[in-house]
């Protein structure tokens, strides 16, 4: 599974540094401020997430049953909240209205939050060190 994770976030990160460059130049005369920095927020927020998952691939004291479970609420997280603004902040480019999928922004997050508070549980549930 670690190297599953591992892959998946360096794929993440690098489509992060893409996306944004892509946004930073090539949508810059296409789109309105407002959506350019609304894309922005996606590519941050993919790229948090890729260093989330290189963390996690680390982590020892964390179980397999509970790495994969998290993996996947970020990686549908990730489709959800970031795919969704990704479609949001260039809805002007295309024919298909991205703002029927909207509803789709708040439930890639909640996923996200899942997924973190699934990791605060984990280590809440490590015994402390005496030492």
């Amino acid at each position: 599974m670690n190297r599953t994770i591992f892959i998946t976030a360096t794929i993440l990160g690098l489509l992060a540094i893409v996306l944004g460059a892509f946004a930073a130049h090539g949508l810059k005369s296409l789109i309105p401020l407002e959506s350019q920095q609304t894309f922005e927020t996606g590519v941050r927020y993919q790229m948090y997430h890729a260093f989330f998952l290189l963390v996690l691939g680390n982590l020892k004291m964390i179980s397999e049953k509970s790495k994969r479970i998290i993996f996947y609420l970020v990686i549908l997280g990730l489709i959800f909240f970031s795919g969704s603004i990704y479609g949001l902040a260039t809805n002007v480019l295309t024919s298909f209205d991205f703002k029927n999928i909207g509803f789709m922004t708040p439930i890639g997050g909640l996923l996200l939050i899942i997924a973190w508070f699934i990791l605060l549980i984990n280590f809440l549930k490590m015994s402390t060190d005496k030492s």
